[in-house]
């Protein structure tokens, strides 16, 4: 059975640092590219951050890029996001997304950052 469990989420005041990760299980880790998207009050959801298997390439959203960092640890088939200087804009729920293409994509339920002073 496939498993997302994102963990780490909470309350923290403008400009400060919080790490969420995903712990993930039922399928091969190291094969998958792995996302995190966040979704904020009366928002779509939006992408976030990514990190190929293999390469560990990374990609990110204009509005994050040298403030959140996407890491992975294969071993512990877990995926992180570091997110420094954080701002009220960014609070929102954050999912991870696991993909294998072309038909492999699984979510997680998400965790709650929550940005306010």
């Amino acid at each position: 059975q496939v498993q997302l469990v994102e963990s780490g989420g909470g309350l923290v005041q403008p400009g400060g640092s919080l790490r969420i990760s995903c712990v993930t299980s039922g399928f091969t880790f190291s094969r998958y590219y792995m996302r995190w998207y966040r979704r904020a009050p009366g928002k779509e959801r939006e992408f976030v951050a990514r990190i190929d298997a293999s390469t560990g390439r990374t990609y990110y959203e204009h509005f994050v890029k040298g403030r959140f960092i996407i890491s992975r640890d294969d071993a512990k088939n877990t995926v992180y996001l570091q997110m420094s200087n954080l701002q009220l804009e960014d609070t929102a729920v954050y999912y991870c997304n696991a993909v294998q293409e072309p038909y492999e994509n699984y979510w997680g339920q998400g965790t709650q950052v929550t940005v306010s002073s």
